[in-house]
């Protein structure tokens, strides 16, 4: 079923070859599919694969009009510290932090790689992984005690008509939303929980903000939210996939996760705006209606409706 779940995600990969920023990410509780939604098995590939394979190729297809240029980085946010997982993550690497210039949020120091395919995305994606934070709490033998960002960088320019623009894609496997409570961590799993809490919660206030077009939205209350500030806000596309678990003793997290996913689907975001650096009549905002949307991915069979880029109702979807 990660074919269905893509399907809300597809729309957006033109978008981010056309010079806007796009944030993809999967959230829930820990076990309950965020993972194999991102990345899936061989047979199977997750909304990563699928995504990346389209996007080399529909650039592919543009060759003879455009020339693309891509890189990409590998990141946690682990205990609200930022550490660049291609350079031996919080073991070996040096803690990060974020800052804003003209074209948006980056980080100084963070590890960016040229990449010509999927299979080179995919290879630093795996080397950041095996660098990533994990440890075995009572909801997962290997929960992942921090947030995944893979964000890939487009640098594009139209032949014919001079025009250059840039964007960036961000593919987050976000940490459990579980409650400390649920996972019994003690000592620095209680510490770790408690972060990831908080980061979440802010998550959350961003959303809220953003659902209530409040002229604040406190993106600087979390690392993850500031760094995703240019790709939440008014010039973005944003998706969400919410998972959940089918267990009845996951009732209350289940529920939670559904509350967080309907307050998001609420977003407007408004007009995206393209991302361009020389001056044209295409660097006028998109005029399609820009949601944020939740995509719920579940093994339970949830009633809802389709998930169109008009503002329906999030697409439910089995992954089993």
């Amino acid at each position: 079923m990660l074919a269905q779940v893509y399907d809300e995600v597809s729309g957006l990969i033109t978008s981010i070859l056309d010079g806007y920023n796009v944030c993809i990410m999967a959230y829930g509780q820990t076990g309950s599919g965020k993972t194999y939604t991102i990345e899936g098995p061989p047979q199977n590939p997750g909304v990563n694969s699928r995504s990346l394979a389209e996007l080399f190729q529909v650039a592919e297809e543009r060759a003879s009009e455009i020339d693309y240029a891509f890189s990409a980085s590998v990141l946690e946010i682990y205990n609200e510290q930022i550490f660049d997982l291609l350079a031996g993550g919080k073991d070996t690497g040096d803690k990060l932090d974020i800052k804003e210039g003209p074209g948006g949020m980056f980080i100084p120091g963070l590890r960016i790689e040229p990449v010509a395919n999927v299979d080179h995305v995919a290879n630093l994606l795996q080397k950041g992984k095996q660098n990533r934070s994990t440890f075995a709490t009572n909801m997962n033998e290997h929960s992942s005690r921090s947030h995944l960002v893979l964000t890939v960088y487009v640098k594009a320019e139209d032949k014919g008509k001079g025009t250059i623009w840039s964007s960036k894609l961000h593919l987050i496997d976000l940490a459990g939303s579980e409650r400390v409570s649920r996972s019994g961590a003690e000592g620095e799993r209680l510490k770790e929980a408690a972060a990831i809490n908080k980061s979440l919660s802010a998550l959350g206030d961003v959303v809220a903000a953003l659902q209530q077009r409040s002229s604040h939205i406190p993106y600087r209350n979390s690392k993850l939210t500031r760094l995703l500030e240019d790709s939440l806000g008014g010039s973005s596309k944003t998706l969400m996939v919410v998972n959940c678990s089918p267990a009845a003793e996951n009732a209350g997290e289940t529920k939670c996760s559904l509350d967080f996913a309907a307050r998001a689907r609420k977003v407007e975001l408004g007009a995206a705006v393209r991302n361009t650096d020389s001056p044209t009549p295409a660097s006028s905002p998109d005029k399609r209606a820009n949601m944020a949307k939740s995509g719920v991915s579940s093994p339970v069979p949830l009633a809802g409706g389709g998930g169109g880029s008009g503002g329906s109702s999030p697409r439910v979807s089995r992954t089993d």
